[in-house]
């Protein structure tokens, strides 16, 4: 089968994914790369346009070539006998509605499926089935209520219910800031939780062809700013990933336990990386991404390494999943 490389995206994601793409073309040169544009259009590109982009977290990716729609684009993968590897983050890319588009067609590619991925997607959905299976999460708050749960806990965070929670994050430390989660709720659906004190973290699972499927060390991360942001994630150098965090042997078993039971839950394959607050009474449970950031500053690469997972063996056993999965 030809490997390629699916990057870029309608959804305000598509920086990260070009930066994904330019590490994962690294590891696997031999691969096409198929850049999805903003109008729903993919272009063939060659290994010096996407290598030689040098600014990806803050630069938009020109291919420089004409596009195809994205379903004929399908078609063809669909004919030539491909394989994906998925470098995309959100929006449909993550959201379980390209992975339709895939299965309908019998293309195989890497990451969790449809249905586990649209689970994922939705923070509301997948905190209650992380909760089937034991892992603790926050509260959630009504929009209509969420003047009397300021008062009661005195600070609050919300967040797109579908979307990564790089963006759009909102802290409410003051009244004022309850009109600012009023205004985003116009336009899209929020989660809002109460604020929690502690350490952020981050846990991955992996899961690979001979069966065995397994947690990788826990990541403490410390913001530069005290938000773990895009800004904080992609731009800011001070920002510390430390892995294996700095956790107790008990915190660390509780997390990668916890994410274990969170990736199965939704029904995740191939691999997942699972968001948590450690908080004094533990860690609670944020969310879970079915395609993380794969950049050379990404988390799950940093949380591979420390396991003694080579990346491109972690992206071969991907694909052999993949092609595994795929209906025959």
């Amino acid at each position: 089968m030809r490997t390629t490389i699916l990057f870029g995206g309608a959804n305000k994601e598509r920086l990260v994914s070009v930066a994904s793409a330019q590490a994962l073309h690294q590891a696997l040169p031999e691969a096409d790369l198929w850049f999805w544009h903003v109008a729903d259009t993919i272009h063939l590109v060659q290994s010096q346009q996407l290598l030689g982009h040098a600014r990806p977290f803050e630069d938009e990716f020109d291919p420089g070539s004409r596009g195809v729609p994205l379903a004929q684009a399908l078609d063809r993968a669909k004919a030539e006998d491909r394989v994906l590897v998925l470098g995309l983050h959100g929006g449909r890319a993550e959201n379980g509605e390209l992975q339709a588009m895939c299965e309908l067609r019998g293309i195989p590619f890497t990451g969790s499926g449809s249905a586990s991925s649209n689970l994922a997607f939705d923070k509301v959905a997948a905190k209650r089935f992380a909760a089937i299976a034991g892992v603790t999460s926050p509260a959630g708050i009504a929009l209509e209520d969420i003047e009397a749960a300021f008062a009661e806990y005195g600070k609050l965070i919300a967040k797109p219910a579908k979307d990564g929670s790089s963006y759009g994050l909102i802290y409410v430390n003051a009244k004022q800031d309850l009109a600012a989660v009023r205004n985003a709720a116009k336009s899209e659906e929020y989660v809002i939780e109460p604020f929690i004190a502690g350490v952020e973290a981050t846990c991955g699972v992996l899961e690979r062809p001979d069966g065995a499927v397994f947690s990788l060390p826990p990541i403490e991360i410390v913001p530069a700013e005290g938000s773990f942001d895009y800004t904080a994630k992609y731009l800011l150098k001070s920002t510390q990933e430390i892995c294996p965090g700095r956790f107790s042997p008990e915190i660390s078993a509780a997390l990668t336990d916890q994410a274990m039971q969170a990736h199965r839950a939704l029904s995740c394959t191939g691999y997942s990386r699972t968001d948590f607050i450690v908080s004094a009474k533990g860690p609670i449970y944020l969310e879970t991404n079915t395609l993380p950031g794969l950049t050379k500053a990404s988390l799950y690469p940093k949380a591979l390494k420390a396991q003694g997972i080579e990346f491109v063996d972690f992206l071969h056993d991907q694909i052999e999943l993949a092609k595994r999965r795929a209906p025959k």
